[in-house]
């Protein structure tokens, strides 16, 4: 690796990188047909604690 990804973490402020992480999510969501499954319990885990997170830096915002 180029050490690109450092450069342009560093280019990007906080709110640029939010949004930019929510349209790729939103899109995620778009494309991924839904199935009805559940996702695995560590991985259920670990969104609920990715969405407590997400509502502490909202709020710090």
């Amino acid at each position: 690796m180029t050490g690109r990804t450092s450069d342009l973490g560093e280019a990007l402020d906080r709110k640029t990188s939010r949004s930019i992480c929510e349209a790729v999510g939103e899109r995620l969501q778009r494309s991924l047909p839904p199935d009805g499954s559940q996702l695995p319990c560590r991985l259920e885990h670990l969104m609920d604690e990715l969405r407590k997170h997400e509502g502490v830096a909202a709020r710090l915002e």
